[in-house]
């Protein structure tokens, strides 16, 4: 038996390859956009991929469902429980529905409708008949089930959360009850994501381990108390989930050969465009050296954090896409493109040929992002010599901010700060210099007139306040 597991980490997504070494058919399950992993891994093992399936409509990411089945001929079978629903699959499928099964040699899967996540959502239970042919040695969830968590029901909006909740509940009672313990459980999504809330950091789980640790398997829980408690603490929503819906349930386009890799631009033409808001350049450095020096009207979304959440989340979507790390180096631009197709982000122009090191040399405008350490940042904000704009989660700053500061996350900083004028110096803290990074690039594109970032975020604000006698703020 063939049991394979694929992991973004910049998404926290799992697909799954699952098939027979006998009979050397495979199925991919979940695949990403960027589908040359699936064809690399089938070629490398001599394996043909017979059957390629989506658990459902995603939302996170753009599915490589379509082009994998297009590019090898396989049979693309996708949930048929999605009719008369608001997002449906409107290209050639096959339709799969609650109890069908398909076989691979002596493995076989069978298809459980398990909706809460989505109407439509689909669960895939794996049987190894060389082994025990009644007993399923594992279940793909999908996003219905992960280690530790559901899938949040809230994605199509205020007015369908309170059914896909109950449905969520009749789920979970009905289509979890009659499987053993042992069963493994192999999710599509790790810590990281938001699908959901609580996720272990762990990939695989056991059904056993679930039904005494995960709280919303709990069977002391009624109806209204598992919904409810569905829906407490949920992330925010990124805004590139509904494209992203779309795109899937209209059938997303080709993104192999990958787009922008061949394109190297000249730092000169760049600079010009950029300058006139041809197009959006995103530099994939750390936070330090942004802030250094970048090309004007960049933004900072450093390739080594959480780059495919922000990068799909706060980037326009009305210009192409430049990249630029520090040398051209072609494994960090690949990297990047990888990780902008899967969020949806296809209109990638090219990127910056030598980097930021050749535009340097080229004597082309700079602008920079003032770093400002903890202490000196809490002495200027003491002095009223600046804003402090905390652009944290909610619950973050509930739980702990400095005192004065103003509270906006991230990604609502994109069309400005309400609360403080553009002609105001602003100081922008996160966690750790990440997002603030982020931030503090989006307000400098709007124009704010002096914006400075804090090294270290509110680590090291704390770490500044515990050194000062007296200090009462908290994070």
């Amino acid at each position: 038996m063939i049991l394979e597991r694929f992991e973004d980490t910049g998404l926290s997504q799992f697909s799954f390859v699952v098939g027979c070494q006998g009979s050397g058919e495979i199925a991919v399950v979940d695949p990403r956009r960027d589908v040359d992993v699936y064809l690399d891994y089938a070629e490398r093992h001599g394996y043909r991929i017979a059957y390629v399936m989506d658990t459902h409509i995603h939302a996170d990411f753009a599915s490589g469902a379509r082009e994998l089945a297009d590019k090898t001929g396989a049979h693309l079978l996708l949930s048929g429980h999605d009719e008369g629903e608001h997002f449906h699959v409107q290209f050639p499928h096959e339709d799969l529905h609650h109890g069908d099964v398909i076989r691979l040699g002596n493995v076989r899967l069978e298809t459980r409708h398990v909706p809460g996540h989505t109407p439509e959502h689909l669960m895939f239970m794996v049987y190894d008949g060389a082994r025990a042919e009644q007993d399923p040695i594992a279940i793909l969830t999908g996003d219905f089930l992960f280690v530790g968590a559901l899938g949040r029901p809230d994605l199509l909006g205020d007015e369908a959360k309170q059914a896909l909740g109950r449905q969520m509940f009749a789920s979970v009672r009905d289509q979890l009850g009659d499987l053993p313990d042992g069963v493994e459980v192999h999710p599509g999504h790790g810590a990281g994501s938001a699908c959901g809330a609580g996720m272990a950091g762990r990939p695989v789980s056991t059904l056993g381990y679930e039904r005494r640790t995960n709280p919303y398997l709990d069977p002391a829980l009624d109806e209204d108390a598992f919904v409810a408690k569905l829906l407490d603490g949920l992330p925010p929503i990124p805004d590139f989930y509904p494209r992203n819906k779309r795109i899937n349930s209209e059938g997303p386009r080709s993104v192999i050969p990958l787009p922008g890799l061949d394109r190297p631009l000249e730092p000169s033409e760049v600079a010009r465009r950029a300058e006139s808001g041809e197009i959006t350049v995103i530099d994939l450095r750390d936070p330090l050296a942004f802030g250094g020096g970048h090309i004007p009207n960049a933004l900072g979304i450093g390739i080594d954090g959480p780059f495919a959440n922000w990068a799909g989340w706060v980037t326009p979507d009305d210009t192409p896409i430049v990249l630029v790390d520090q040398d051209g180096d072609p494994a960090m631009i690949e990297r990047a493109v990888r990780y902008l197709v899967r969020t949806g982000r296809d209109y990638i122009e090219g990127y910056v040929r030598g980097g930021m090191g050749a535009y340097s040399m080229a004597g082309l405008p700079l602008a920079t992002l003032a770093q400002l350490d903890a202490g000196r940042a809490r002495e200027a904000l003491s002095r009223g010599d600046v804003r402090l704009l905390d652009v944290r989660a909610v619950s973050e700053y509930t739980a702990g901010h400095a005192e004065g500061a103003v509270n906006q996350p991230v990604a609502d900083t994109r069309d400005g700060v309400p609360a403080i004028d553009r002609s105001e110096a602003v100081t922008v803290v996160c966690g750790s210099g990440y997002r603030s990074t982020v931030a503090g690039s989006i307000l400098q594109r709007l124009g704010y007139r002096e914006v400075y970032n804090v090294v270290g975020g509110m680590t090291a604000w704390n770490r500044a306040l515990s050194d000062t006698a007296g200090g009462r703020e908290a994070a």
